[in-house]
């Protein structure tokens, strides 16, 4: 166990690469994850436990989303709930770091709470559409496939992701990590998390909320395209 500022020390030279993040990631939710994860570190808490906080965070936000009457309130409840427990789904990888490494077990049980949060989430939303269908302005059932599609963009998105990650040749024992674009963390602003949780604040004008969440379930769908292309290219080019 050792000190904050000890922590934050070494973190500072143990990030990932910033390569395909986008600028939200890249400074806000990182470095708000390595500020906790310098505490939890101080705190002698497991890279396992910081995971489970983050979902309690987030899965007690969907919770209030799925049961709860729409308002402005309840909206930045569950924007400040995703969001803490986004941080905290970063801190929990810089904190196995800083112990010297992550484990199996730690990073199935990562994606495993990733996925049933992304699954969740949207689950919530088609249940909040359901329940305030004058609120949102769902009284039609068309709307209801829209959580289903943004649903399903996202789990393949995180699935493609991630085999793709899996099935590519690792890089070359000091191969040089690749420099990070500002142009395309700015491309990737509508499909990052932190980002799609301000769409919560908007929870308190039903249309609103309707509108600029399909808006980035249009944006998920998108991306999703684009970037089984370009992980079939580059899984393609792996072969030669």
């Amino acid at each position: 166990m050792g000190t904050v500022g000890t922590a934050l020390s070494e973190l500072r030279s143990a990030q990932k690469s910033a390569k395909g993040v986008s600028l939200y990631s890249r400074f806000v939710n990182r470095p708000v994850g390595r500020y906790l994860a310098a505490g939890s570190y101080a705190l002698g808490l497991t890279p396992n436990q910081v995971t489970l906080i983050s979902a309690l965070f987030s899965f007690s936000a969907i919770a209030g989303l799925a049961l709860g009457g729409p308002s402005w309130t309840l909206g930045v409840l569950v924007w400040l709930g995703l969001a803490v427990g986004f941080a905290f789904d970063s801190a929990d990888g810089q904190l196995a770091r800083l112990r010297g490494g992550g484990s199996p077990l730690g990073e199935w049980l990562d994606h495993v709470v990733d996925c049933a949060k992304l699954t969740a989430l949207h689950t919530a939303v088609l249940i909040a559409f359901f329940r305030g269908r004058e609120h949102f302005g769902t009284t039609d059932d068309a709307w209801l496939l829209v959580p289903l599609g943004f649903q399903l963009a996202a789990v393949v998105t995180f699935f493609g992701g991630l085999l793709t990650e899996k099935l590519k040749p690792r890089p070359a024992p000091g191969t040089p990590a690749p420099q990070p674009s500002t142009l395309r963390a700015v491309a990737l602003l509508p499909v990052d998390h932190g980002v799609f949780c301000l769409v919560f604040l908007l929870l308190g004008d039903g249309a609103l909320f309707r509108w600029a969440y399909t808006a980035l379930g249009a944006a998920s769908a998108v991306f999703l395209v684009a970037f089984l292309m370009k992980w079939g290219r580059e899984l393609n080019a792996a072969r030669r």
